[in-house]
């Protein structure tokens, strides 16, 4: 078997998988930014896992780092390419800087491309697979995740149509987890309270409450997160399967996405805050019992 490559195998989901992988005897080449995080991989993995720095959002990074890797598969190719690198960018979009909205289209899905595009040649020639990790926010949208959910949203639809593009010649798959363990979303509370403390005044009246509901679901949501390495096994068996499925989901969302849009609105408001200023009942209408002099 040729190699798999895993992008952001620094942490979470990237580097669970990357060992997961290795310790089923999967030659794997890890891609992470820092050199640090490339020596921590290498050393859990007891040297089975081989580490490249590339940054996905660095359309020279990402051609060196292809230019090496190809270098270390010679004339095998490619059979696994598991796109995993991402950020989470928080904010309420009226007031969101557009150069974070770039950043973070940047970094999910423009680089989601630019990698598959730089290894498509070696992966035709061994006819391998394709795995991007999404995520349950490309099921199901939610407030002051609007920037990441834009990012989740195009990886499903761009992934269909790599699919149905490169069919008979190289499986695509998503995987769709929900809460998982990783430092994602450390780095998310980061970057949310610095965007947010350099927004205007008006846009900490107007979102104050949504803000913290946010906050406050961030905790919530990794400890009930589940652990990165039961996506890796997913991940595996995508790679492991003799005909692929399209999608592998592990989501709570359950009927929810099934929902009429006003209902799941309704939710996703009221799990974040009852108190949000943005959130107004609708005007009573003439003969409403609720309508003056009614």
């Amino acid at each position: 078997m040729t190699a798999v490559v895993v992008t952001g195998g620094s942490s979470g989901i990237g580097r669970a998988t990357a060992l997961h992988l290795a310790a089923y005897r999967y030659p794997v080449i890890a891609t992470v930014r820092r050199e640090e995080d490339a020596e921590a991989l290498v050393a859990a993995s007891g040297g089975a896992v081989a580490a490249v720095s590339m940054d996905v959002a660095d359309a020279l990074s990402v051609e060196r780092a292809a230019s090496e890797i190809v270098g270390l598969l010679g004339d095998r190719g490619l059979f696994g390419l598991i796109n995993n690198a991402g950020i989470v960018v928080p904010g309420p979009l009226e007031h969101f800087p557009i150069e974070e909205f770039q950043r973070q289209l940047d970094v999910n899905l423009t680089g989601v491309l630019r990698v598959t595009q730089a290894f498509l040649p070696q992966l035709r020639r061994a006819r391998g697979r394709i795995v991007n990790v999404s995520s349950i926010s490309g099921v199901v949208a939610f407030p002051m995740l609007g920037a990441y959910n834009a990012s989740k949203f195009g990886l499903e639809g761009m992934s269909d149509a790599l699919r149905m593009e490169l069919r008979g010649v190289v499986d695509v798959s998503l995987v769709l987890p929900g809460p998982v363990k990783s430092r994602i979303w450390e780095r998310a509370r980061v970057d949310g309270e610095r965007i947010w403390n350099a927004m205007p005044p008006i846009a900490h009246e107007q979102y104050d409450a949504l803000y913290e509901g946010m906050r406050r679901e961030f905790d919530k949501s990794q400890r009930r997160a589940i652990p990165a390495e039961k996506v890796a096994r997913v991940v595996r068996r995508a790679l492991d399967a003799r005909r692929p499925k399209s999608r592998y989901r592990l989501d709570p969302t359950g009927v929810v996405r099934w929902l009429p849009d006003r209902w799941r609105d309704a939710l996703a408001l009221k799990v974040l805050s009852s108190r949000s200023r943005t959130v107004r009942p609708a005007p009573p209408r003439p003969g409403d019992s609720r309508a003056p002099g009614a």
